[in-house]
């Protein structure tokens, strides 16, 4: 991380200070600071999986006398995929002109390392904070929607995702499900990963809130969406941004006609889903999200199932993520192939598969499955809900805070999704 901030550091202080006369300079720095720390996320993220992949190949292929290279496996440095996308988006934007440079190498090192966010998101953008920090707003009100934001993420993770989690590691550990097992568990497995990650976003905003600063909003009620394009408005928002500026745009996004902008989409969102991971599951998930979303817009930016009702749509676009999340989840190809044959029936069930009823339908199970629902479709988001903070909702946030507290200290089962990528 010091190595990264120190490179893109100066290649701000070069670009910024740089006169237009010396455009190849500008874009020399740039070009630096940009593979640099694709090359230190590379590196750390992707050379495993590469060698391994290699290894793969010959063995497909069934070359005679191929010698397998030996897989190097490095420990992933906390939060990489995070401080890199963020440091990198202070030297592009210097270059577009979309910020000024930072003299001060202390308020750059500042911005990188913000711990509130910077192990798990979400992704901060230099121009969203620059003015922060120069100058912000440190109140009693700013403070107190921070202590709010931050409780409520915590109980989202920790009276949610983790209870959801039970259920969703039982599913796909178990090997072969009943199609209602099998799509319970996967239900489950959406219910964690949306309340784990932003649960973990209201904490980090909470915490910038506390210190004065205001990120923006990362999650927006993602599983009441009608289409996959609206799906990618509300979820993870930082790095759907991110992508967009960074990396759709430069594509041409969709400046070149319909078939073009199709082709981007696909191409970002199978980077996306290697973002997330050095496997091939995740850039299947993230191929599976470009096909949906290059059709829609080839369709006008409307699904193949544009003309069900409302709820209908709605009902279809969480399936079709359901089915992505097979792949985010599952360790191997062969596994995820595994899980989706048992949800649609594809696989004999064996008769000892019914004790793991016993096991996922317990009461404390299907409390936590219910309420995470109604979370999910019913209740607002954190963000609408702390603007104006009563007296009632204090003392609900109090209570869901000791809660949490106290359900903490009891449980050893306590996964951070996003600490992995």
């Amino acid at each position: 991380m010091f190595g990264s901030t120190l490179v893109d550091y100066v290649c701000g202080l070069v670009i910024g200070t740089a006169s237009d006369d010396k455009a190849s300079r500008r874009k020399i720095a740039l070009f630096v600071s940009i593979v640099s720390n694709l090359s230190l996320l590379g590196f750390f993220k992707y050379t495993g999986f590469v060698l391994e992949s290699y290894n793969q190949l010959f063995v497909l292929l069934g070359v005679d006398g191929a010698e397998p290279v030996h897989v190097l496996k490095f420990l992933l440095p906390l939060g990489i995929s995070f401080y890199t996308f963020q440091s990198m988006s202070y030297t592009i934007d210097v270059y577009r002109r979309d910020g000024k440079h930072i003299r001060s190498f202390l308020d750059f090192a500042c911005f990188v390392s913000m711990f509130p966010q910077l192990v798990a998101g979400p992704i901060i953008r230099f121009q969203e904070v620059a003015e922060q920090l120069a100058s912000r707003v440190h109140s009693l009100e700013k403070f107190s929607r921070g202590v709010a934001f931050f409780s409520m993420g915590m109980a989202k993770k920790v009276l949610l995702a983790n209870s959801c989690g039970k259920i969703a590691d039982m599913a796909f550990a178990s090997g072969h499900l009943s199609v209602v097992d099998s799509w319970y568990g996967i239900v489950a497995y959406s219910f964690q990963i949306y309340f784990d990650f932003s649960g973990y976003s209201d904490m980090a905003i909470g915490l910038g809130l506390m210190f004065g600063f205001v990120f923006a909003k990362n999650f927006d009620s993602p599983y009441i969406s009608a289409s996959i394009t609206e799906f990618w408005r509300r979820w993870h928002i930082s790095l759907s941004t991110w992508l967009r500026e960074y990396l759709y745009i430069p594509l041409g996004g969709n400046r070149n006609g319909a078939t073009r902008t199709a082709i981007n989409l696909a191409i970002v969102m199978l980077l996306g889903g290697l973002w997330h991971g050095a496997s091939w599951n995740f850039v299947i998930w993230g191929g599976i999200h470009g096909l949906l979303l290059g059709s829609e817009r080839m369709l006008g930016k409307k699904p193949f199932y544009h003309a069900l009702p409302k709820i209908l749509r709605i009902a279809t676009t969480f399936i079709l993520v359901l089915i992505a999340w097979v792949f985010f989840r599952a360790e191997t190809f062969s596994l995820a192939l595994s899980y989706l044959g048992s949800m649609f029936g594809l696989i004999a069930v064996p008769e000892s598969s019914r004790i793991l009823g016993g096991l996922l339908y317990t009461p404390y199970h299907l409390l936590a499955m219910g309420i995470a629902a109604v979370v999910v479709w019913r209740m607002p988001q954190t963000w609408d809900y702390t603007k104006r903070l009563t007296a009632v909702k204090v003392a609900s946030i109090v209570l869901l805070f000791i809660v949490s507290v106290a359900v903490l200290s009891m449980q050893s089962y306590n996964p951070f999704i996003y600490f992995n990528f």
